[in-house]
């Protein structure tokens, strides 16, 4: 089965592909404010790019990008094409977080436990 930016599961968690794809497209600076500029309301292409010291056809690469992770939907009234912060895959992005949140808290619990008990001995 292949991954989609939907969020192919396994067990209940989505899958690597999906994770990485969503960093992937927060990696870059453009796309992290197109996201904050979206969470306000959805915004044409041309009001999205006219911020951007970049050809418009490098900008809506930025865009698939973000589309392709699942981070924005699209829809195309007459010419104009609006693009909209879907939050759901944020979603994702946090909960991978959260486990590894997790999972380091409870390594350094046991390295101060065990930190703890030469220093007793």
């Amino acid at each position: 089965m292949t991954p989609h930016a939907g969020g192919a599961m396994r067990r209940g968690q989505p899958s690597p592909a999906v994770v990485d794809g969503i960093f992937r497209a927060l990696s870059d600076p453009t796309r992290r404010d197109v996201i904050g500029r979206l969470s306000a309301r959805p915004t044409s292409v041309s009001h999205l790019a006219a911020s951007y010291d970049m050809a418009l056809p490098s900008f809506v690469e930025h865009l698939k990008v973000l589309e392709q992770s699942g981070l924005v939907r699209s829809r195309k009234v007459g010419r104009v094409r609006t693009y909209e912060l879907a939050p759901e895959q944020l979603k994702v992005a946090e909960g991978w977080l959260a486990q590894q949140r997790t999972l380091w808290e409870r390594r350094l619990d046991q390295l101060d436990s065990y930190l703890m008990k030469l220093k007793q001995e």
